[in-house]
């Protein structure tokens, strides 16, 4: 059995020093918000208490769907670069982009590329990284890089793919776009994984829905990316953004794929979203199919620690 964890959204705090510099753009709202009511619902406290709850569940893989930032500041990237390596080793886990890793434009190698060994995908049977690149070459994508999205790394029977969704915005909007080109790349990838026999877990941040997320925040092309799902298949989509327990299905080629979120990793509040939760995946074969058992643990405020919230099967 291959246990997958999933968290997402931790926005990760205190913020750095912010100079005034760095507020002549959308980030002025930002830093807004963060301090009238961003910085007292996502706290390092509860990160703190999530993350050793996440040592002792020993999950065999670790997801994190976006949102790893708050206003996309240089400094952020170094903080969560150093987060992220006391989680553990990029081998252990993968990211992908959020909308808040994407705030403003910020150059690749000062911002996500930092983060890039956990973003980086796997060559067929672990090939040299030249043979890696020849591969990319030739599925028209670059290796490493901003464009080098849909990744796909190889873990246990699971091939995880990797979908950035992140782009800057305008003031007050938060939606995402996929774009033509990496749902091809997406597409030709769930065949070939599909045909040999792998679990396909997709990762994106945004939420694929059609309703119930204000437009503002959507994602823009959620039709052709469950087209694409519908048309080639997958085994499981993974995502955050919307801080709430997601659980809907897309048609796929051979059943219902299901398409699950999680509420922010570090939220405190109670208010109208979750406080926070991550989830762990147990997957095995049953059969000709594959069996998912989910087990949501949440912050239990009275005791500062994390316990199981719900359990059941797909």
């Amino acid at each position: 059995m291959f246990k997958l964890a999933h968290l997402s959204d931790p926005h990760l705090g205190p913020l750095p020093a912010v100079r005034l510099s760095d507020l002549l753009n959308k980030r002025f709202f930002g830093y807004l918000s963060w301090l009238r009511k961003r910085r007292a619902m996502h706290r390092p406290e509860v990160l703190a208490a999530l993350t050793a709850d996440l040592a002792a569940a020993e999950a065999d893989h670790l997801v994190i769907t976006g949102d790893l930032t708050n206003i996309a500041l240089v400094e952020e990237f170094s903080q969560v670069g150093a987060w992220l390596h006391s989680l553990g080793s990029a081998e252990q886990i993968t990211v992908v982009p959020g909308n808040h890793d994407a705030y403003v434009a910020v150059p690749w190698e000062a911002s996500l590329g930092k983060w890039q060994a956990f973003m980086a995908g796997d060559p067929i049977a672990r090939a040299s990284q030249t043979q890696a690149e020849d591969q990319a070459e030739d599925e028209g994508m670059p290796a490493l890089g901003p464009d080098a999205f849909p990744f796909v790394r190889f873990r246990g029977p699971a091939a995880i793919l990797g979908l950035s969704s992140a782009q800057p915005t305008p003031l007050f909007c938060a939606h995402g776009t996929l774009g033509e080109a990496q749902l091809a790349r997406l597409s030709s990838a769930l065949d070939r994984l599909g045909s040999e026999g792998w679990f396909r877990v997709v990762l994106l941040h945004h939420p694929p829905s059609l309703e119930g997320i204000a437009r503002r925040k959507r994602l823009i092309d959620a039709e052709p990316f469950r087209s694409v799902i519908a048309e080639h298949g997958a085994e499981l989509v993974l995502h955050g953004h919307d801080h709430m327990f997601g659980k809907l299905t897309i048609p796929g080629r051979d059943g219902p794929v299901p398409v699950l979120g999680v509420p922010s990793a570090s939220a405190a509040s109670s208010g109208k979203k979750p406080q926070a939760h991550y989830q762990l995946y147990s997957i095995a074969r049953d059969g000709a199919r594959w069996r998912i058992d989910v087990t949501a643990r949440g912050f239990d405020p009275a005791s500062g620690r994390f316990a199981e919230a719900r359990h059941y099967s797909l």
